[in-house]
């Protein structure tokens, strides 16, 4: 058992090594960008939302937008209400990665290594990125092949799957493991491409899977929260709106997930794709709910963490 539970660590280690020097290579190649984006055009909810996207999808993380944001927030370059759509956007991007490993791309983890390699050994901060970006994603890839293989081996462990039935039968269990575990490691991809791993297996149900996802979604806040410690208060505002929204949007498909399920379930006949293009609709549809109402939920936001609702722009 516990050469499993290593084996775990370093796939797990292995994933996030590659998502971040991924996230790294584009930071480098759009550095310039990013944060201009994030501080203009931005006072529409929908012009938030189109960057926050945007952003995501090139940083790969929502938490790393969330941050910047907030780090903007604080020092009143960004007010807290332009910071709704931006967060509403950041929800949407930063699921591309999983539509990517949900393919079975195996097969070019040694082509996109030794590419990454090769790349990493240019002059030009153009090449050097790409590079950053290739050998991260084949590390990725990685661990995904190794989760898949580790799984495989842990369904053979009488107690292991037993508690695997057990959470396939309770959603709650799931999207606490999921929150847990994302609060932990900071990164929901990497808890939701695990439960993508094990989905093919058969060792998760796609409705367990899809809760593990939701508690995925809660447990990436703290990245944000933790940023926002120290800071004004309108900083911590858009880290508790960040917070909030997630919450909110679990607590509203909850009576729905067996008919969310049904439908994912049509949508491919590969397990990994279901849980990616899940994750997917659950953020898109959440945050396209959301933006109308972007001003009243900055108001309520305000007003349940001891401030005055103000309804300027």
């Amino acid at each position: 058992m516990n050469e499993w539970m290593t084996l775990f660590a370093i796939y797990l280690a292995l994933f996030l090594f590659g998502m971040t020097v991924m996230r790294h290579g584009l930071l480098i190649r759009f550095k310039g960008v990013v944060p201009s984006l994030l501080m203009k055009f931005v006072n529409k909810p929908w012009k938030g939302l189109l960057l926050g996207t945007i952003a995501a999808t090139f940083l790969q993380s929502s938490s790393a937008v969330m941050v910047i944001t907030v780090g903007f927030v604080s020092v009143g370059l960004l007010p807290f209400y332009y910071s709704i759509g931006i967060m509403l956007g950041a929800n949407i991007g930063t699921v591309t990665t999983l539509e990517i490993l949900a393919f079975d791309l195996s097969s070019f983890i040694l082509p996109l290594l030794a590419l990454g390699i090769i790349l990493l050994f240019s002059k030009k901060e153009t090449g050097f990125s790409f590079g950053c970006f290739f050998f991260g994603l084949s590390m990725m890839i990685t661990a995904m092949t190794g989760f898949e293989s580790l799984a495989y081996h842990l369904s053979s462990i009488p107690s292991v799957y037993d508690w695997f039935i057990y959470t396939s039968e309770r959603t709650g269990t799931g999207i606490i493991i999921g929150t847990i575990l994302s609060a932990i490691v900071q990164s929901s991809s990497a808890v939701t491409a695990m439960a993508m791993s094990f989905m093919g297996e058969n060792l998760l149900t796609i409705k367990t899977s899809i809760a593990i996802m939701l508690g995925a979604n809660i447990g990436t806040c703290v990245t944000a929260w933790i940023a926002s410690i120290g800071g004004s208060p309108e900083a911590k505002y858009t880290a508790y709106a960040h917070i909030w929204l997630n919450i909110l949007g679990v607590f509203f498909i909850l009576p729905f997930i067996g008919i969310f399920t049904a439908l994912i379930v049509l949508t491919s006949d590969i397990p990994s794709q279901q849980l990616a293009h899940a994750a997917f609709l659950f953020n898109t549809i959440c945050s396209l709910v959301l933006l109308p109402f972007s001003r009243p939920f900055a108001n309520l936001i305000i007003k349940i963490h001891g401030g005055e609702p103000s309804f300027k722009p």
